[in-house]
C-alpha cells in the first residue's frame, strides 16, 4: 500500500477527544474516570495557570524557531554516489514533513498522541490518567505525556522524571503550542525522536530498519516503527535479546517489533483511523528488515580517511560529525574500486612470487595534474585487518624516484640543458664526521653522460654532482615548492632520496611536472554544502605557477626517455608518458611515480617492518608493470594529449650565485 495515498478512515471526533480511545469510560473504584475529569480540567487548568508564573525563568521557547538538530554529514564520490554516513551519537537527517509518509504519520499520532491537532499542549485526561495509575503503583509508571511534552523534555529539560520537571514540562509544552503550528512541531518531533541504534528523526531510522526512504514506508513499515518509540532498545529486532526471535523473512509474529506493530494497528482501527480492511492488509504484508548498523562502514574506507582529514582541518570535527554537510569528493567510486582490485591483485601474485615478508604492503595515489584534485588513493591491501591509510600516512624513502626534483634544479638553474654533460666517475664529499663516497646500482662509471640519460639510466654519482653544485638547500627549496612538506636535511645522499615522503607527496610533486609548473594544494574535497543546501566550501583550485616552464617542460621530456628507453620500460602505455623509478639501496621502499598531461599516479611497495623485499627488487621490476596496469585502466577513453614541448618556451638565463 503506497504511504502517499493513505487516508484515515475517519478524524477523532471531540467526544472521542475528550473520553479516549472509541468513547469508552474507564471506571476506577467506582468513580468514572470522566467524572474525574470533568473534576481535574479544571483544577488542573488553574493550577498550571499559577505555575506558570512560578516558572517564568524556564528556556524561552522561541529559540527553538532558529533550533538545527545534529545531523549525519554524507560523503559522496564525484558522480554523486553516497561513500560514506559520518555523524557523533546521533545519526540523522532532517526531511520536510511533507516528505515523510503519511502511514507513518498516523501510525505515530495514533499510538503517541490520538490527540494531538485538538490539545494544547497538555492533553489533561492522559494526565488524571497518569496520576490515577502512579498513585496505585505507588511509583511513575505512566507519563501522560503529549508529543509537544516529549518534545520540549527532550529539547528543553533534563529527562528526570520527578514532579518538578513534569510539571515544567507541561508549562513549556502549552507555550511551545503557542509559538509553533501542529505540522511544525509533528516535523520537529518526527526529526527529534529516538528509534534506537543511533537513529535519530523518521529518515535514518526507515532506512537504517527498511533501507529506504521515510516517504516510501507503507502502514505496515510504518507502524512497525511507530511501536519503537516507546522503548526502541527494547522492542528493536536488531537488539541482541531480540535477534533470536526476530531471524524470520519476512518478519515474524514472535519478533517483540512485530508484536508491537499489531498493537498499533489495533489501535488506528480502534480509533477508526484506518478500515479493518487496512489494518488487516497491513497485519498480513510481508515486513522484510535491512541490515542495521549503528556506524554503517563506508564503501571506499581510503578515501573517506582522507576526506575526513581535510574536512576537520576546515570545518573543526564538531561541525563535520553533527553539522549535516553534503560533502562532494573528487574520486570517481569505479576508479576507487579499480585501483584497490588492482593493488590487491597484485599484492597476491607478489607474495606468492616471494617478494616482500608476510608485512608487505602497497599504496596508490593519483592527482589530476590540471586540479590536483585526488581522483584515487589505495592506503594498503586490506583495510578491514589495517586502517593505516599509506597513501597520506606513511613516510618512506622514494629513493631515485627523488632525482627528478635535483634535475630540475639543474636545468631551472640556467647552466643545464638535458643534453648537458655531466661526469660519471668516483667522487668522494666530506659528510658529518667522515666521507661519503656514493656508487651507481651496478657499480660502474660511465665517465661522462648527459643529463637525459644518466637520469633515463637512473645513475646516482651524476644525481649527487648536480645536487652539490645546484646546492642541497636549493634541491629543499625546490622541493618544497612542489608541495612536499615532509622534514628534509641538506645532506649529501638527499639527491638519491635520503628523506622519507608519502606517496601523495610523490604524486603531487610529479603533477606539478606534468602541468608544466602549476601548482595547486592536493585535495580529495571539490565543494561541501550544509544541510539547506547553502554552499559552505567551494574548493576551487587556486593554481599558481612555480616552476620555470622550460625547466619542467625539458623534465616531462626527460622522464619521458626514463620510460622509453630507461628503467622505466615496463610502464609503457602506447601514449607519451613520462615517470621515474625508485629504489632504495637497501631494497626496503620500491616506486614507480609517472604522469601523462591528464594524470599523475604514484605507486609504493614496501614491508610494514621495514624488512627488505629481496634481491632484484627494483621499481622497474615490480612496480611499473603495475602502475602500467593501473593507467591503462583510468586512461581508457581518454584522449591521448601530447606533453608541451621545452621549445615553447624561453629557457632561463644562468644564474650567478
Amino acid at each position: 500500500m503506497s504511504g502517499k495515498a493513505f487516508t484515515p478512515a475517519r478524524r477523532p471526533s471531540p467526544l472521542t477527544v475528550a473520553l479516549g480511545v472509541g468513547g469508552s469510560v474507564l471506571r476506577w473504584t467506582g468513580v468514572t474516570l470522566m467524572g474525574v475529569v470533568l473534576v481535574g480540567t479544571a483544577s488542573a487548568a488553574g493550577m498550571m495557570a499559577g505555575l506558570a508564573y512560578s516558572f517564568r525563568n524556564l528556556p524561552d521557547v522561541r529559540a527553538l524557531k532558529t533550533y538545527v538538530p545534529p545531523q549525519t554529514t554524507y560523503i559522496y564520490d564525484i558522480k554523486g554516489k553516497e561513500l560514506a554516513a559520518i555523524h557523533g551519537e546521533a545519526n540523522r537527517e532532517v526531511v520536510p514533513l511533507d516528505q515523510i509518509a503519511h502511514p507513518l504519520k498516523l501510525a505515530v499520532l495514533g499510538i503517541e498522541d490520538s490527540h494531538f491537532y485538538t490539545h494544547p499542549g497538555i492533553n489533561v485526561s492522559s494526565i488524571v490518567r497518569a496520576l490515577i495509575a502512579n498513585w496505585r503503583s505507588g511509583g511513575v509508571v505512566e507519563g501522560g505525556s503529549t508529543l509537544t511534552m516529549q518534545l520540549v523534555k527532550n529539547l528543553l529539560l533534563s529527562p528526570e522524571q520527578v514532579f518538578s520537571r513534569k510539571v515544567a514540562e507541561a508549562v513549556l509544552a502549552m507555550r511551545l503550542e503557542q509559538v509553533f503550528g501542529k505540522d511544525e512541531l509533528l516535523g520537529l518531533y518526527l526529526n527529534q525522536v529516538y528509534w534506537g541504534h543511533n537513529n535519530y528523526g523518521v529518515e535514518t531510522a526507515a532506512q537504517s530498519y527498511f533501507g529506504k526512504s521515510a516517504r516510501e514506508l507503507t502502514l505496515a513499515e510504518g507502524a512497525l516503527m511507530a511501536g519503537l518509540i516507546q522503548a526502541p532498545e527494547f522492542y528493536s529486532p536488531f537488539a541482541p535479546g531480540n535477534q533470536p526471535l526476530c531471524q524470520d523473512r519476512p518478519l515474524g509474529n514472535s519478533c517483540p517489533a512485530k508484536q508491537r506493530q499489531l498493537v498499533v494497528l489495533e489501535r488506528l482501527e480502534q480509533l477508526e483511523w484506518i478500515t479493518p480492511e487496512q489494518a488487516k492488509a497491513a497485519r498480513l504484508e510481508p515486513v522484510y528488515l535491512n541490515q542495521i548498523t549503528s556506524f554503517k562502514p563506508s564503501t571506499l574506507p581510503y578515501v573517506t580517511d582522507l576526506a575526513l582529514q581535510n574536512l576537520y582541518d576546515k570545518f573543526g570535527q564538531d561541525l563535520v560529525q553533527r553539522g549535516g554537510l553534503r560533502v562532494q569528493t573528487s574520486v570517481d567510486s569505479e576508479l576507487q574500486a579499480t585501483a584497490e582490485k588492482i593493488i590487491q591483485e597484485n599484492h597476491a601474485r607478489l607474495r606468492n612470487q616471494g617478494w616482500g615478508s608476510s608485512q608487505l604492503q602497497m599504496a596508490l595515489v593519483a592527482v589530476d595534474p590540471r586540479t590536483h584534485y585526488i581522483k584515487a588513493i589505495v592506503g594498503g591491501v586490506n583495510y578491514k585487518k589495517s586502517q593505516f591509510n599509506r597513501g597520506f600516512q606513511a613516510q618512506r624513502q622514494p629513493g631515485s624516484a627523488f632525482k627528478p626534483f635535483v634535475y630540475y634544479a639543474a636545468l631551472a638553474s640556467g647552466h643545464h640543458t638535458p643534453d648537458s654533460y655531466v661526469s660519471d666517475s668516483p667522487v668522494s664529499y666530506r659528510d658529518g664526521s667522515g666521507w661519503y663516497s656514493p656508487r651507481n646500482y651496478d657499480g660502474s662509471f660511465w665517465g661522462g653522460t648527459s643529463l637525459r640519460q644518466a637520469l633515463a639510466a637512473s645513475r646516482n654519482v651524476p644525481a649527487i654532482r648536480l645536487g652539490k653544485e645546484v646546492g642541497m638547500e636549493r634541491v629543499v627549496q625546490v622541493s618544497r615548492t612542489l608541495g612536499i612538506t615532509s622534514p628534509m636535511l641538506p645532506v649529501t645522499s638527499l639527491p638519491l632520496g635520503a628523506v622519507d615522503l608519502t606517496p601523495l607527496e610523490m604524486a603531487n610533486a610529479y603533477a606539478t611536472f606534468a602541468s608544466n609548473g602549476w601548482y595547486s594544494e592536493p585535495s580529495v574535497i571539490v565543494q561541501a554544502q550544509d544541510q539547506s543546501g547553502q554552499l559552505q566550501w567551494k574548493n576551487m583550485p587556486q593554481p599558481k605557477l612555480v616552476l620555470d616552464p622550460w625547466a619542467a617542460a625539458s623534465m616531462n621530456s626527460m622522464l619521458q626517455t626514463v620510460i622509453e628507453s630507461g628503467t622505466g620500460t615496463a610502464a609503457q602505455i602506447g601514449r607519451p608518458a613520462a615517470g621515474k623509478t625508485g629504489t632504495t639501496s637497501s631494497e626496503r621502499d620500491i616506486w614507480f611515480v609517472g604522469y601523462v598531461p591528464q594524470l599523475a599516479t604514484a605507486v609504493w611497495i614496501g614491508n610494514d617492518n621495514y624488512q627488505p623485499l629481496g634481491g632484484g627488487a627494483t621499481g622497474g621490476v615490480l612496480v611499473a608493470p603495475i602502475w602500467r596496469q593501473f593507467m591503462l585502466a583510468a586512461l581508457k577513453g581518454v584522449p591521448v594529449q601530447q606533453f608541451t614541448p621545452a621549445k615553447d618556451f624561453v629557457r632561463p638565463k644562468p644564474n650567478r650565485s
